[in-house]
């Protein structure tokens, strides 16, 4: 019984312990200062984004894109719901075609781009790694994992709208009716948060110049959806109940609540990528690596590192290594875990 009784405390040590690194990481990264900058590439990058998503949904006839503009207004709080709506409704009505439209949508994706690209720095901050992987490396990869988003998120859409009148046939043809609609509208949601849960999760691993499991990214994730909702809940009361907004932005109000909001989302997801660092450094430290070591993790590519990088993270280029082994080389090297340091121990930031 004894062992038994002292298992959950066991359990819930670690557990507050990886929350409060968390939390100390949170505030020693400045992570609020790294949110507002991913809330100006964020502005840069959402109305390329939502250009994308509308011309993508669209193919799937009108219908689905008012489907989707009332998708919007159940997500977003009141403010920010019009700002979208009105983008989406304008950027509908200006359709175009051909030759241009084609040059326009891939303008939108590298426009789009930029958020990954900024949140590719910011994700090395959280990881005590500097960017070792060359821009040829970079740029394809911020592309692809925006791109992957993009079409994600239109199919997401088209999902809903699509499967919303499916389900009332299915409904019908079984005999329950308009109760197939009602468990769909139910059952959509948890289907949409899974879809944004591996969004963030190709973010958390693609970003960092560190390498990372995919399903160990899990966590980060979740919390980031979780903080993200309550935390939008919150604003949202606070925005409709006590702030004054209106008064004292007057006309551009709708504007500063959107990018307010944009900057809890970032902080959100921020969060998350905080938590999986500080998961990864106890693995690190569970396998023998000294507690203040950094970098912690192992990175992908060393071939951008300047000498100061080499310096205070140790890592050498992939050649210089190769060389070494063949040459003379230090004969613990080879024993060495992923991701310890070969050089002197000190902190990076």
């Amino acid at each position: 019984m004894g062992s038994a009784s002292a298992t959950p405390g066991r359990t819930a040590a670690p557990a507050r312990g990886v929350l409060k690194r968390t939390a100390g990481e949170f505030k020693k990264d400045n992570v609020t200062a790294w949110a507002a900058a991913l809330t100006y590439y964020s502005v840069l990058s959402i109305f390329p984004a939502i250009l994308v998503v509308v011309s993508l949904v669209g193919l799937a006839g009108q219908s689905a894109t008012d489907d989707l503009i009332d998708g919007i207004g159940d997500l977003a709080p009141g403010s920010v719901r019009d700002l979208l709506i009105s983008s989406v409704r304008q950027l509908q009505g200006g359709g175009g075609a051909g030759v241009l439209a084609i040059v326009g949508l891939l303008a939108a994706v590298w426009s789009a781009s930029g958020y990954v690209g900024a949140f590719m720095q910011a994700s090395n901050v959280v990881y005590d790694v500097p960017e070792g992987r060359p821009f040829w490396k970079t740029i394809p990869l911020r592309v692809a994992v925006t791109i992957v988003t993009l079409v994600l998120l239109s199919v997401s859409a088209v999902a809903v709208v699509v499967t919303g009148p499916l389900a009332r046939k299915v409904g019908d043809g079984i005999g329950a009716g308009s109760q197939a609609v009602t468990v769909w509208n139910i059952a959509k949601w948890p289907v949409l948060l899974l879809v944004v849960a591996f969004l963030f999760m190709l973010l958390y691993w693609a970003a960092p110049n560190a390498k990372r499991g995919l399903r160990g990214l899990a966590p980060g994730a979740l919390l980031a959806i979780v903080v993200w909702i309550v935390a939008s809940a919150l604003f949202a009361l606070y925005v409709g109940n006590f702030a004054s907004y209106n008064k004292t932005y007057g006309s551009i109000a709708g504007v500063i609540i959107f990018l307010v909001w944009l900057w809890i989302t970032n902080l959100a997801i921020l969060l998350g990528a905080e938590l999986n660092a500080e998961l990864e450094r106890g693995r690190a430290i569970a396998s023998g690596m000294p507690a203040g070591e950094e970098p912690y993790v192992e990175p992908r590519d060393t071939r951008a590192f300047d000498e100061e990088d080499r310096r205070e993270t140790g890592w050498q280029d992939a050649r210089e290594e190769d060389d070494g082994k063949r040459g003379v080389s230090g004969p613990s090297a080879p024993q060495e875990a992923p991701g310890v340091r070969r050089g002197d121990p000190g902190a990076r930031h």
